[in-house]
């Protein structure tokens, strides 16, 4: 059993129920779309998102200010601070909800932490930036540890169904992402991170094709049993994109059947745009799959 994480007002008691992580993207050039830096107020639409998610009743909200979506332009540290930590401090002042920054840099994670973030969510698994595992075992900041192999020489892009990753090398998929997420857990052990404040992350949709990502998908619970927590993000991925020949913006059905087959496989916290829906999608899953768990309480 996975020792339980107790952040704010909230338990995490992993495996009793599947927690949602909305995504705030505050940038201009999300794959999916959503990219809250447009218009003539942006921060009236980014409090209104906000609001949103905590009303639907999402637990975490992840917030970016680069895209990670294949051939995105690199953003300065100082470009990314001005992005993130005006939106930060506001959630933090204004409502109870967690915050998770999602970076990979450690002056981004530490200003937004010390600014009210709880949680660093690095897409890079710590292996980006030497200083960030530091940063989170200093501030204790539970970390969410994303395997990734992207590489721009392997990414393929389309106009209507966005980026997609082809030809990207793997001995044998599972156990080259577990072997690859202990890796990163080795960083955060040796900087002082505990294992309870470690999450991992298998990274649908980073540096896998279409078929490697359906596989990582069925066989979640491989992942799972390295006996941490796992978050899985499959909302409007290319992978599905590709499946079924729509563009983000229509892919909110097959978003929820990866949703509902990765709680089934033990995804711990899924990571969502459409979050209302999502969080119906969790609710009655949960119901299905945990009801041993319920029953014995």
């Amino acid at each position: 059993m996975i020792k339980p994480l107790t952040l704010g007002k909230l338990n995490f008691d992993w495996g009793r129920r599947t927690y949602v992580m909305g995504i705030l993207n505050i940038t201009p050039d999300s794959f999916s779309g959503d990219g809250l830096l447009s218009g003539s107020d942006p921060h009236s639409l980014i409090m209104e998102r906000v609001r949103s998610f905590v009303q639907a009743g999402v637990d975490i909200i992840d917030i970016g200010g680069e895209s990670t979506r294949p051939g995105a332009q690199v953003v300065s540290e100082a470009e990314e601070l001005d992005r993130v930590l005006p939106v930060v401090r506001a959630i933090a002042n204004a409502l109870d909800v967690l915050i998770s920054i999602d970076t990979y840099k450690a002056v981004i994670a530490e200003a937004a932490l010390r600014a009210g973030a709880q949680i660093v969510n690095d897409v890079w698994g710590l292996h980006a930036d030497p200083e960030l595992a530091g940063v989170a075992a200093r501030l204790r900041a539970p970390v969410i540890l994303m395997h990734n192999r992207s590489s721009w020489a392997h990414a393929e892009i389309k106009e209507k169904l966005g980026g997609r990753y082809v030809g990207i090398p793997y001995d044998d998929l599972i156990p080259d992402i577990c072997r690859e997420l202990l890796e990163s857990v080795a960083i955060a052990h040796q900087a002082g991170i505990p294992d309870d404040h470690i999450i991992l992350d298998p990274g649908i949709g980073f540096g896998k094709t279409v078929e490697q990502n359906l596989e990582l998908l069925d066989r979640l619970g491989e992942i799972r049993a390295l006996g941490y927590p796992l978050l899985l993000g499959p909302s409007r991925k290319s992978f599905i994109g590709y499946t079924l020949d729509l563009p983000p913006e229509q892919r909110l059905e097959g978003t929820a059947a990866a949703v509902a087959v990765g709680i089934t496989r033990g995804a711990d916290i899924v990571r969502v745009h459409d979050a209302p829906e999502m969080i119906r999608v969790a609710r009655m899953t949960d119901a299905i799959v945990r009801r041993r768990i319920r029953a014995a309480d």
